[in-house]
């Protein structure tokens, strides 16, 4: 899977794990929005958006577009 195709399948609502620097997260949605989360410690980003998840949720102060070569889907 590429970037595209998991913002694409993220906006139509489908929820990922992944993992960077053997860390686990989740990108999710439920009716109050999307939400970026780190497993470890349950600390969570939400947005009204897809397209906002995308665009403002950071990891160690990067996007996921920036992480994208270390993620591990």
């Amino acid at each position: 899977m590429d970037y595209e195709e998991l913002k694409q399948r993220a906006a139509m609502g489908e929820e990922f794990q992944f993992y960077y620097r053997n860390q686990s997260y989740w990108i999710s949605r439920n009716s109050d929005g999307y939400y970026l989360t780190r497993v470890r410690d349950h600390y969570s980003q939400s947005f009204k958006t897809s397209n906002e998840l995308f665009a403002n949720g950071q990891i160690d102060g990067k996007s996921i577009l920036e992480l994208w070569k270390e993620i591990e889907i």
